[in-house]
């Protein structure tokens, strides 16, 4: 674990020595607020679902949100309980407000892949590659604001990303099993073969 840890610090450590400053800091602040609770692709997957051409990514998306939340916020950070890296790491300044609640793993990365991904899987490149653009960035912003380690989103983004293909999976199942809820997220409202 000291491993971990050390290389932990040492990326946080020279990402505030090296990157940190100027406009960007604002950037990312920014960036980072928009994960905030989920609420932007929260309110996202809200605006796919109530159009019918979008809703089988809406469904998608809303079903991995709410497994990433399950495994990450009411499983692992309490289970894990890894005390955020600003209270450890005496030289890292934190950027934002300090948080409630535990390190391990990244709510926001995990919330920003579980949409993002669902929505690249299930929606046109166009649309799908910049909202993985925007996850990967909300992600990053967390250890530049200095609120997560490392591990921690990369451990959320992959539970994110999980959490997608599982949806995606529970979706198919769904539309073969129920004529009714193929129907409902078939862009023309009929269910096709």
């Amino acid at each position: 674990m000291d491993a971990i840890f050390n290389f932990d610090k040492a990326i946080l450590l020279w990402i505030q020595n090296n990157l940190r400053g100027g406009i960007l800091d604002n950037i990312m602040i920014f960036i980072t607020h928009l994960g905030d609770k989920g609420l932007f692709w929260i309110v996202l997957t809200l605006l796919l679902l109530t159009l019918r051409k979008t809703r089988r990514p809406g469904v998608t998306s809303a079903i991995a949100m709410v497994i990433g939340l399950i495994v990450v916020n009411l499983m692992l950070k309490n289970l894990v309980a890894r005390i955020r890296p600003y209270v450890l790491i005496e030289e890292l300044e934190l950027m934002i407000e300090q948080q409630k609640d535990f390190s391990f793993p990244s709510g926001h990365a995990c919330n920003s892949f579980a949409c993002a991904w669902a929505l690249f899987r299930t929606m046109k490149k166009r649309y799908g590659v910049p909202a993985l653009v925007l996850a990967t960035l909300i992600t990053l912003s967390r250890i530049y604001v200095g609120v997560h380690y490392p591990t921690d989103i990369i451990v959320g983004a992959a539970i994110g990303i999980a959490a997608a293909e599982l949806a995606r999976f529970i979706v198919k199942t769904l539309r073969r099993r129920f004529p009714a809820f193929k129907r409902f997220i078939s862009a023309k409202g009929k269910a096709k073969g």
